[in-house]
């Protein structure tokens, strides 16, 4: 799908991005809603931490740490969620100076505004989860905490009346102004959300338009055919939270969309295209598999999250349908 305006502003965004990693040291700025704990870091003139999955998000001056937490007004969940916790990620929010419970107005705005929070010292908070996750038994070890909760534990909303115009300011404008140019051309919004963007990327290439927001399928073709997309870094793609509802959605797609990205070069290095009927077939076994390995070391599985690999690609018979020359 051959777009000249569009191509640049895909390679605007990755030069600014290649800008912020040489000045900051933090990449992949423009997955998993990197952008709003850029801009709540802006604001609380906080530190970003580079890192991956696991470290903290920030840090002041005196080099406390920080965790952070956010929703936008036009999410349908307005709770700030703890996913996958565990007695070990719990105990470690003592180490933390705070938890940020930000929230995000996105709402008929150019520029989304971090506008008020909750700071909760992180000892607060790690007795409160240690406690209040003691019923839980969702299988994905998931909680939502609301501002009903933070407030009963004495902590009070914060406004946030603070300008953007901190280190990282001109840089959030810069992006956000590229971002709502390419949503503009691809017709599909909030693709900072999540890995959203990098599905648009992918979509590019099979001439596929990318669902706004949280749809039913990833996105669709010029019939109307309906696709799940799956992209990852690597040949190892994620399949999470699988039930009978999500893989019963998966078999009304027309195929289900396997992508390796490489997030650093803005590039599609293979894309592949497997029927829905094998996957869910591949994916039922290897989740029954899992349970009965867990059970003779007498554990339980606590998240129904299977991955696909290379190696699955010849089992589903899957096809390469683009291949980075």
């Amino acid at each position: 799908m051959k777009n000249g305006a569009l191509d640049n502003l895909i390679a605007e965004l990755k030069q600014i991005q290649a800008d912020f990693y040489k000045q900051f040291g933090v990449t992949d700025i423009i997955t998993n809603s990197k952008i709003f704990e850029i801009l709540i870091a802006d604001s609380l003139n906080h530190i970003l931490i580079p890192g991956h999955s696991g470290s903290r998000d920030a840090k002041d001056s005196d080099g406390g740490e920080f965790e952070y937490k956010h929703y936008k007004e036009s999410s349908s969940n307005h709770t700030w969620t703890f996913n996958d916790f565990s007695d070990t990620t719990i105990k470690k929010l003592n180490n933390v100076k705070a938890v940020i419970f930000a929230h995000i107005n996105d709402i008929n705005l150019t520029l989304p505004k971090f506008d008020w929070y909750y700071e909760v010292p992180g000892e607060v908070m790690s007795k409160y989860l240690a406690q209040s996750t003691l019923k839980i038994r969702n299988s994905r070890k998931m909680i939502n905490v609301s501002s009903k909760q933070i407030e009963l534990l004495g902590i009070k909303k914060k406004p946030n009346d603070v300008v953007v115009d901190g280190h990282y300011a001109s840089w959030v404008k810069r992006i956000v102004e590229v971002v709502i140019k390419i949503e503009e051309q691809v017709g599909t919004k909030g693709i900072l959300t999540s890995n959203k963007f990098w599905e648009v990327v992918v979509a590019l290439k099979l001439g596929h338009k990318v669902e706004s927001e949280q749809a039913k399928h990833d996105a669709t073709d010029e019939f109307g055919n309906a696709y799940e997309y799956k992209v990852a870094k690597n040949h190892t793609w994620s399949f999470q939270d699988i039930s009978k509802v999500v893989l019963n959605k998966y078999l009304s797609d027309k195929s289900i969309i396997l992508a390796v990205v490489d997030k650093d070069e803005f590039l599609v290095k293979n894309i592949y295209e497997a029927e829905p009927k094998k996957v869910v077939t591949l994916l039922r076994k290897k989740l029954l598999l899992k349970k009965k390995r867990y059970a003779t070391s007498g554990r339980e599985v606590r998240r129904k999250q299977i991955s696909l690999s290379s190696a699955d690609l010849k089992r589903l018979k899957a096809k390469t349908i683009y291949k980075l020359e």
